[in-house]
C-alpha cells in the first residue's frame, strides 16, 4: 500500500500585474522648461557682461600681466623640490605658460612672451635642470614682463 499523496500546489497561470505606467509628459515638460529658463539665464548674464572675453580688465593684456605675475612668483630653485613649495613653483611656471599662450592667441604682440616661456620649458625638459640655456629663455621672458 502506498502512502497518500498531498494535493498538488496550484500554479498561477497569469503573469503578475505590472505597476501602472506613469505619464512622462509632465516630467518632460518640466525638464524642457528648466533647460530653456536656465539657458536663458546664462545667456542673459553672458550678454550683460559682454560675453566676448574682452570685458574690462580681461583679454590678452590682462592674460599677459597675469602670466608675468605668475612668472614673478616663480622660484626656479624650488622647482622639483618635495612639498608645497615645489608644487607652487611647478604650478606657477606652467600657469605662466598657459596665460602667455592665451595672451598670444588674442594679440600677436604677446607671442614673444609665450615663446620665451615655452622655450624655457622645452629646454628644461631637455636639460632636466635650470642650466644657462634654460635661464637664458626664462630671463628673456622676464625681460618681456619688465617691459609690460
Amino acid at each position: 500500500m502506498q502512502p497518500p499523496q498531498p494535493d498538488p500546489v496550484p500554479v498561477a497561470t497569469t503573469a503578475p500585474a505590472s505597476p501602472p505606467r506613469r505619464p512622462f509628459g509632465p516630467l518632460l515638460a518640466a525638464l524642457v522648461a528648466g533647460l530653456v529658463l536656465g539657458g536663458g539665464g546664462v545667456g542673459a548674464v553672458w550678454a550683460l557682461s559682454g560675453g566676448d572675453g574682452d570685458s574690462p580688465g580681461r583679454g590678452p593684456a590682462a592674460d599677459a600681466r597675469d602670466a608675468c605675475t605668475a612668472l614673478d612668483g616663480f622660484d626656479e630653485t624650488k622647482y622639483g623640490t618635495k612639498g608645497k613649495k615645489g608644487e607652487v613653483a611647478i604650478n606657477r611656471y606652467y600657469a605662466a605658460n598657459t596665460l602667455a599662450t592665451a595672451a598670444a592667441a588674442g594679440d600677436k604682440r604677446y607671442k614673444p612672451l609665450a615663446e620665451a616661456i615655452r622655450g624655457s620649458q622645452y629646454r628644461l625638459a631637455d636639460e632636466l635642470e635650470f642650466t644657462a640655456k634654460v635661464m637664458k629663455e626664462l630671463n628673456k621672458a622676464r625681460g618681456f614682463c619688465d617691459d609690460l
